[in-house]
């Protein structure tokens, strides 16, 4: 499949646009070139969309079902190519990546299944006089052509969501995928190739911040997917064009509750891999920790040793359990923001240190009574770093966590039921998860963000559902 130091140019025009180079986050060694699109390309590209959306409507959603399962078989076939590339490219661990490449194979089997059961609704016409010998009945068409932003941290599996959710709507897809790892969406367009499917339906458009406002603002559009910053996706809102339908997926400052009765040894082992898990880059990743201060120094103790046994190396290695951060700079920004909450009086635990020939790995880190002015408790950080506070009273922490803007999800450990109810309905979150970490998600879920996390609702069902609309058929007899 992947070939290093290929070149890749844009497959749907020839252009004159520039080459972008790729570096493997493991050890920034050049991986290939990609062509990026310019406004030309562009332009042409909005002048064909209503033309391909034209040419796939005439394709029965029976055939976009099998394909969608053809792409399903043909990832499992490729699983070990998939995985290596998702590890080199996006410096996920490989035993990682290789789950995540099931996930995208089952992802898009669903979205399968989905595309056949779309379907209206019959409309009761004799609650009124005036609505006798009338029927109506409702029936879900494409929103139209989707443009869907996709970011680095499942370079596998958040294409399958985008990609595949569209396709079984019904819509075709403009993908600009993430610039640090744009190849799998290469490799997944040789898969749609194979199929019976239009080769338009999927056209994969890396270009700069520019070109994505430019295609924001185009009425071509009937859907923008965006996954990525909160800066970056609340600005594109502000450009998107009048009539089109948006959703956001940004992070999350996701807090863990552990509660005095909770089984100790289950909740570290389960924290453990929420925190650190892709080196923290995930945006349910677990950042803030409150235990009951009864239980605090069993726990912090039994949390720091499962912490030294996570190895730190290049993703590509069976046994890496931390990667690399997608780039050295993240280092440099993270190492900044523990050296900020240890001036407000942050104990450090572990961790703040970095390997590599360029510090691209940053050490799994655990602070200690971590201020509530501090960055790390307030905005997502997006590493491999965890902040563990203790707590007294139940009520005044979920009270003051009620305030939380960036809201994913949140979870909690306990075996009282009168605690798990009063938490349900106290903790922001749209997932509130009970005795497992935060970064829990099955792919056939609703999954989205509150408040400043995100718009719009996510998982396989639910985004087939946003990406269609309702036509209503009245018929007089």
């Amino acid at each position: 499949m992947f070939e290093i130091n290929q070149k890749y140019p844009l497959l749907f025009t020839k252009s004159n646009g520039k080459y972008q180079e790729l570096h493997s986050p493991n050890d920034l060694k050049t991986m290939t070139n990609i062509q990026l699109a310019n406004a030309e390309d562009i332009g042409l590209l909005m002048n064909e969309l209503k033309n391909f959306q034209k040419t796939f409507q005439k394709v029965s959603k029976l055939d976009v079902s099998l394909a969608l399962k053809h792409i399903a078989k043909r990832i499992l076939e490729e699983k070990d190519n998939f995985a290596h590339l998702i590890a080199i490219e996006g410096g996920k661990p490989l035993k990682d990546a290789l789950i995540e490449v099931e996930r995208a194979a089952l992802t898009f089997t669903l979205c399968a299944e989905e595309a056949t059961r779309i379907h209206g609704e019959m409309i009761p016409m004799e609650r009124s006089s005036a609505a006798l010998g009338k029927i109506a009945f409702t029936m879900k068409e494409p929103i139209g052509p989707v443009l869907a932003i996709s970011a680095f941290n499942h370079p596998l599996n958040l294409l399958a969501h985008q990609v595949g959710c569209a396709l079984a709507s019904g819509c075709v897809v403009v993908l600009k995928p993430s610039p640090g790892t744009p190849l799998n969406a290469y490799q997944l367009k040789k898969l749609f190739l194979e199929t019976n499917l239009p080769p338009e339906v999927l056209t994969i458009a890396p270009c700069d911040v520019a070109e994505i406002e430019q295609m924001v603002a185009n009425k071509a559009f009937g859907y923008v997917s965006f996954i990525g910053s909160a800066k970056v996706g609340w600005s594109l809102r502000s450009k998107l064009a009048a009539g089109t339908r948006l959703a956001l997926e940004h992070g999350g400052i996701a807090p863990a509750i552990v509660c005095a009765d909770a089984d100790i040894e289950r909740a570290v082992k389960s924290l453990i891999k929420g925190a650190f898990y892709h080196a923290g880059q995930v945006c349910i990743s677990t950042q803030r920790i409150f235990v009951h201060q009864s239980i605090r120094e069993v726990f912090v103790n039994r949390f720091l040793e499962e912490t030294k046994k996570l190895k730190t190396q290049s993703a590509t290695l069976a046994d890496t359990d931390v990667g690399p951060l997608i780039r050295p700079s993240e280092v440099v920004r993270i190492k900044s923001w523990i050296e900020e909450a240890v001036h407000l009086g942050a104990k450090l635990l572990i961790g703040n240190s970095t390997e590599g020939s360029h510090q691209q790995f940053l050490h799994p880190t655990v602070l200690f009574n971590v201020s509530e002015k501090s960055k790390l408790m307030n905005e997502e950080v997006f590493g491999p770093v965890v902040c563990i506070n203790e707590f007294e009273n139940l009520d005044i922490l979920m009270d003051s966590l009620s305030e939380t803007e960036l809201v994913f999800e949140s979870s909690i450990f306990t075996n009282d039921m009168n605690i798990f109810m009063k938490a349900i309905k106290a903790l922001p979150a749209m997932s509130l998860v009970i005795n497992e970490h935060t970064a829990f998600r099955v792919d056939w879920m609703p999954f989205g963000g509150h408040k400043a996390s995100g718009l719009g609702m996510g998982g396989v069902k639910y985004s087939i559902e946003e990406m269609t609309r309702t036509k209503q058929i009245i018929i007089s007899t």
